[in-house]
């Protein structure tokens, strides 16, 4: 047999001196991260991105909320100060003391420890309803003094600012209940990836409530 024939089926068999043949350009080379690591990377970043630019949407919606009240107030034109209830300053601790619980009970889930994670987010589900039913007693306490949303434009801005977070804050609740009950062995992400993204949320609610709350109490 020809010495050139011989060479050609060498080379095909993986070469002159017997090593296999380098593997083809292109492939996965990334062994460490394991199968599926980089797209389970690529959909965390792709849920963090999301909700970067929904957290940015409501900002840009309560900054245009916040700019007409300021405008308004401004005019002076039937501006009448309200009387805030007190029971507001008490819901704000009880909506402080569920970013805490929140983040404590993230922090437990990072560490493994499942039954404490769930006793936790628990209670931040709960302070989140005491909140929500807080502000309706607030509500109701206006209504009984006489302050109705078509009251006034203190009174209106004051109802639509308030309601507007609190919408928003049942989002939040309705986040971590799904956080508990989500079937997480079918998801494309981890349980401590979207308890990340609930509580992510949930310090943004609350920040915006103090902000809110110093608005329309300092802005009278």
């Amino acid at each position: 047999m020809p010495t050139a024939v011989i060479d050609n089926i060498e080379i095909r068999q993986g070469g002159r001196d017997g090593s296999p043949p380098p593997p083809p350009e292109g492939g996965d080379s990334d062994g460490s991260s394991g199968p599926g690591g980089d797209a389970l990377a690529v959909s965390r970043r792709a849920y963090f991105t999301g909700l970067t630019l929904a957290l940015g949407g409501i900002l840009m919606f309560f900054m245009a909320l916040t700019s007409a009240y300021i405008v308004r107030k401004g005019l002076g034109e039937n501006w009448q100060a309200i009387a805030l209830p007190r029971l507001l300053w008490l819901n704000t601790v009880v909506l402080l003391a569920s970013s805490a619980t929140i983040e404590i009970a993230r922090r437990k889930l990072a560490r493994a420890a499942t039954g404490a994670f769930r006793s936790w987010w628990w209670v931040t589900t709960a302070l989140g309803v005491a909140f929500l039913a807080g502000q309706l007693v607030a509500w109701r306490q206006m209504v009984e003094s006489g302050i109705y949303l078509a009251g006034s434009p203190a009174s209106s801005f004051f109802y639509v600012l308030t309601a507007s977070h609190g919408v928003h804050l049942v989002g939040g609740i309705v986040f971590l209940f799904y956080v508990a009950f989500r079937a997480w062995s079918r998801s494309s992400i981890s349980q401590g990836t979207a308890a990340e993204l609930a509580a992510v949320y949930w310090h943004f609610m609350d920040g915006l409530w103090v902000f809110l709350l110093l608005l329309v109490s300092l802005g009278q």
